[in-house]
């Protein structure tokens, strides 16, 4: 895992590269279907802006954060798309500096931090380089969106090394959160940088493995691709059956995308 300096650092980079993405937009584009269904450029950047100030909340006033996990609770089938909603709503410049504002303060109270400060989460209490880590995976898993309803291919960075370490560290979880028991022994996973150095995460001799691209691997446990169009590899059956089901963010069940011919 990265020390929290360089993994906020690296937070901020992606923030400015989907930034600099819909920037100059003009305000019809910012209407524009992505591939969440329902769900256009505005409400993407919506999203991004309302998780940030919640991360904020949970930094600086774990109440207010209770709070707002209380209402969450109350309405879990719309609470998340209620905010996106209200800020799609907005006028394209007031989004952009609402999303803008909310982030600059995350990074502020991130970076003022003790490294040992755990803060509570949606999930189990978070350090703020775990904080950082899980909004620079939604950064760019809902900046991989922007970037396919405007046609855009973004460049690889090895930023992806966060995104990759998350989907790993969250094997379990996408195990439980479809009811199914996680297999107990380690897996064995290889990823390919966009640098071409190779990322190692479990012990070498372990006989469930993964390999292929990094950039590969942060679309599935994103699930912003089919498995059937990425080039990754499973070997045995528990990591065959990972790979199905793998998910890096908080909630429940993704449906995921379909794959490509099924002309999604």
């Amino acid at each position: 895992m990265s020390d929290q300096t360089s993994v906020i650092d690296d937070l901020r980079e992606e923030s400015e590269e989907l930034d600099r993405l819909v920037a100059g937009l003009p305000p019809r584009r910012w209407s524009l279907a992505t591939p969440a269904p329902g769900w256009t450029v505005a409400h993407q950047i919506a999203h991004l802006a309302w998780t940030d100030r919640s991360a904020l909340l949970a930094v600086t006033d774990a109440g207010g954060f209770h709070t707002l996990v209380e209402k969450a609770l109350a309405a879990p089938g719309s609470f998340v798309d209620k905010g996106a909603e209200e800020g799609a709503a907005l006028p394209p410049a007031e989004l952009l500096a609402r999303w803008r504002e909310g982030r600059a303060a995350l990074e502020t109270a991130l970076r003022a931090s003790p490294p040992k400060a755990r803060f509570p989460w949606y999930g189990p209490p978070m350090s703020a380089a775990s904080m950082a880590t899980a909004r620079l995976m939604e950064t760019w898993a809902h900046g991989q969106d922007v970037a396919d309803a405007l046609g855009v291919v973004r460049p690889l960075t090895d930023r992806l090394r966060h995104v990759a370490w998350l989907g790993v560290r969250t094997r379990d979880f996408a195990y439980g959160v479809q009811g199914l028991t996680p297999p107990t022994g380690p897996f064995r996973v290889e990823l390919r940088a966009p640098s071409g150095d190779l990322w190692t995460y479990g012990p070498e001799d372990a006989p469930q493995r993964v390999s292929g691209p990094a950039l590969d691997f942060c679309l599935l446990v994103t699930q912003r691709a089919h498995r059937t169009d990425l080039a990754l590899r499973a070997d045995g059956p528990d990591a065959d059956r990972w790979l199905d089901i793998a998910q890096a963010f908080a909630g429940p069940p993704g449906s995921g995308r379909p794959p490509k011919e099924a002309g999604a």
